[in-house]
């Protein structure tokens, strides 16, 4: 998250060109609280785009640290700063600067964290958030708004809205709060050089997280490596994709694993049974492991794959085998072995 702490830009740049008068200026013992006398709990919010300064401060009004030099000049030598996210602590007060640190870092402690889930749908993104206080009204109006980041062709911010857990200062916009989401995906693709690497494979960053989105929505974490290739390898022979998720996605419909044939009769550019190619976008918010599995595709002739049972996806190049497994598959669905009970829809 770009926005997760501009103390990220300023406990590097500000806060360690600060440090060597931090140190001259601030080096009296009587600064600090000791160790082993913490106080009451108190809650304490840390704006977005608040500097190291500002933190410090923060937390000395509130008594957190005895001074705000205490913590800053701790903050100043400790790296893991940059990973304070702005929004509201659970603290408690009378701390030495180093603990007041440790719970500043500490998830448990952030009042309200909303975690989003890799490959969650927006949809189900701005349902969630309409349980944390923002309206389903303003929510619409602020996904009308977010677009996906400058260089990515997509008919919206799905796909671009970076699972994570957040935690929000009070009377941040929907608007904010969804562009900060869009901000995080912006860091984790320049940490990944997408726009870059993606030229590898003949795609455009759109269509890396397009694939990505797929290879989430389709199978487990060990096995998006393999999944993005068998869709690579469908895309260079000139094979539909033939995805249920992207069915269920068109019908926006979730909870579901498996389509009907009514369901692929579906017109929606999403239909990956009636039309060729990649969907139009992403059909969910990818993770970073996704995101690197549609960079690099695994090795191999691939051109099915399945999942037979929970924990069992398998891959192979031909037709038959694929049809064998697909009937393996449906006895192990009529038999509940995907939570789901009773013959098959």
């Amino acid at each position: 998250m770009i926005k997760r702490f501009r103390v990220a830009l300023l406990l590097i740049a500000v806060l360690v060109g600060g440090l060597l008068v931090g140190i001259r200026h601030y080096s009296d013992p009587v600064i600090d609280y000791p160790a082993g006398h913490p106080g009451v709990e108190v809650v304490v919010t840390i704006p977005t785009g608040a500097s190291g300064s500002d933190v410090a401060h923060i937390l000395a009004k509130s008594n957190v640290v005895m001074t705000w030099q205490a913590f800053f000049n701790r903050a100043t030598v400790d790296s893991r700063s940059v990973g304070i996210q702005p929004g509201s602590h659970r603290l408690q007060t009378l701390l030495p600067a180093r603990m007041a640190l440790e719970q500043l870092l500490d998830r448990s402690r952030m009042v309200g964290l909303i975690t989003i889930t890799e490959g969650m749908r927006a949809a189900d993104i701005l349902k969630l958030l309409s349980k944390s206080g923002w309206s389903a009204a303003q929510l619409k109006s602020a996904y009308a708004k977010i677009q996906a980041p400058k260089g990515y062709k997509s008919p919206n911010a799905e796909g671009y809205l970076f699972p994570a857990s957040y935690s929000f200062a009070k009377g941040t916009s929907a608007t904010q709060v969804l562009q900060t989401m869009v901000d995080r995906f912006k860091t984790e693709a320049i940490s990944l050089d997408l726009e870059n690497t993606s030229t590898a494979s003949n795609l455009t960053p759109a269509q890396v997280v397009t694939v990505a989105s797929l290879a989430q929505a389709e199978g487990d974490p060990s096995d998006f490596a393999k999944i993005a290739r068998v869709i690579f390898n469908r895309l260079n022979d000139g094979m539909k994709l033939q995805l249920d998720t992207t069915v269920l996605y068109a019908l926006k419909v979730s909870g579901r694993i498996k389509v009907t044939n009514v369901d692929l009769l579906v017109s929606s550019q999403y239909n990956t049974y009636k039309n060729a190619g990649l969907p139009p976008g992403p059909i969910g918010n990818p993770g970073r492991d996704a995101l690197l599995a549609a960079l690099n595709p695994a090795t191999g002739p691939w051109l099915y794959f399945i999942t037979v049972k929970p924990g069992d996806t398998r891959f192979t190049a031909s037709e038959s085998e694929f049809y064998r497994w697909k009937l393996e598959y449906q006895r192990n669905y009529a038999a509940g072995a995907f939570g789901v009970s009773g013959s098959q829809p």
